[in-house]
């Protein structure tokens, strides 16, 4: 049996910070595809990519058409792929959307999509999340600064920083309906947290994170190394993130709804083995186990 080296170690007794072992951008420079040589330099660097028009106005309307007859569906919402929010018991976010629809599965087919993914990953991909988020306005909670891959590494076994995600947007985000915030160049630095994670740590951190969040100091260390990007956008810019980029959301407590649908597609290449430090594997709508690539 092969041991796979634990490159990034978490949830010890002591937050630790590792330098990143990994590429950004794993393609060749000159390999052909949607991003330009310029943009994929700037994700590099940065760990992130904004768009300003992802997917058409038209496009739009159709996705929002299918967010709502999703979280609108009884069936749906007792889905144990659905989340709700504490509170309101309003649906927060629906997950596995591409197996559920085929309306969001041609979406992650859609080169506009996959081609970006393929040209960051420098390979075949597949998907390892996808869900539609809904932030109703008057209070729908956020989500607290946190790494995806400190959780996918932890939780769901995925080995190395080969993990893009996109985050499209389905209504406008402004400055003032908790949109997503990323640190830009933290994707450089891994921050393992401090604390053991519980069994089906899942079904909590899904509503409010715990297990698996930095503490007040490292964060504001790395703010004031790195400073806080706020992104907004109309309906349909969409933002390309690397997995390792400290992010997180506020609560939205104004009247305006902020719905996307984000899709996280992992390389062929880094198929996800045992948890790193979890005592068992998440459910697999949350942390794939089909390695079977985007088509």
């Amino acid at each position: 049996m092969t041991t796979i080296t634990d490159l990034y170690p978490s949830r010890g007794a002591a937050e630790v910070t590792v330098p990143r072992q990994d590429p950004v951008v794993w393609g060749a420079p000159d390999t052909p595809g949607p991003i330009s040589s310029l943009d994929l330099q700037s994700y590099e660097r940065d760990g992130f990519l904004a768009i300003e028009e992802l997917i058409t106005g038209d496009e739009v309307a159709v996705y929002r058409q299918e967010l709502e007859r999703l979280v609108n569906d009884p069936a749906i919402r007792e889905d144990e792929r659905s989340i709700v929010e504490p509170k309101s018991k309003e649906i927060r976010s629906v997950f596995e959307v591409h197996k559920i629809s085929e309306v969001f599965a041609k979406l992650v087919r859609d080169e506009r999509v996959v081609g970006r993914a393929r040209q960051i990953l420098g390979s075949d991909v597949y998907v390892h999340q996808s869900r539609i988020n809904v932030k109703p306005g008057f209070g729908a909670s956020g989500f607290y600064w946190h790494s995806d891959f400190e959780t996918w590494h932890a939780e769901d076994g995925l080995p190395n920083m080969r993990t893009v995600s996109v985050s499209i947007a389905l209504t406008e985000n402004y400055d003032t309906n908790g949109g997503l915030m990323i640190m830009p160049g933290s994707h450089r630095t891994f921050l393992g947290c401090a604390g053991a994670t519980p069994t089906d740590n899942y079904k909590k951190s899904l509503q409010m994170q715990d297990a698996g969040t930095p503490s007040d100091e490292a964060l504001t260390k790395m703010a004031s190394e790195y400073g806080i990007k706020l992104f907004t956008g109309k309906a349909g810019s969409a933002t390309w993130f690397d997995c390792n980029c400290m992010h997180g959301s506020g609560d939205n407590i104004t009247p305006f709804p902020r719905s996307n649908v984000f899709i996280v597609f992992n390389s062929v290449e880094n198929a996800a083995v045992e948890p790193f430090a979890a005592p068992v594997r998440r459910p697999t709508f949350i942390g794939s186990r089909d390695f079977t690539p985007v088509r």
